[in-house]
């Protein structure tokens, strides 16, 4: 039985922060830092006529995963008692390599995608981990 109370303490205003600076880190990872890069390994699916189409439930989409992720960093600093940046920093890299890294590695090693790509999504996912915490657990 999953015990409720975990959600009495949550920090919605910091949680929206934390999703907002994710999400911007991905505006910053996915144009200036490696866009180029990350354009060539989806060449395919970036030159496909179809591309833009959705674009904007795609970032909605994502969005509220980013959302849900600070949620449950929150939750996590909170049951853990971690608090401050060095705090957020290392519960960020925690879940960040442990949890997120890890899936789009398992998802793209049976996808046969490049090591590149590998590198440029988990480490946007451990680097948008670490920011949100770092907001949650500063913010305390």
């Amino acid at each position: 039985m999953m015990h409720t109370e975990i959600f009495n303490h949550i920090h919605w205003l910091v949680v929206l922060i934390g999703g907002v600076a994710y999400f911007m880190l991905g505006s910053i990872w996915y144009t200036i830092l490696f866009g180029k890069k990350w354009k060539a390994y989806n060449a395919v699916f970036i030159n496909d006529s179809n591309a833009n189409k959705g674009v904007a439930g795609i970032m909605i989409t994502s969005f509220l995963f980013m959302f849900l992720s600070s949620l449950g960093l929150d939750i996590l600093a909170t049951r853990f008692g971690v608090f401050g940046w060095l705090g957020g920093f290392k519960l960020g890299a925690l879940t960040g390599i442990c949890f997120a890294a890890a899936a789009v590695h398992i998802s793209y090693v049976y996808e046969k995608r490049p090591v590149g790509l590998h590198l440029i999504n988990s480490l946007y996912n451990i680097a948008g981990n670490i920011i949100a915490a770092i907001i949650v657990c500063s913010w305390r």
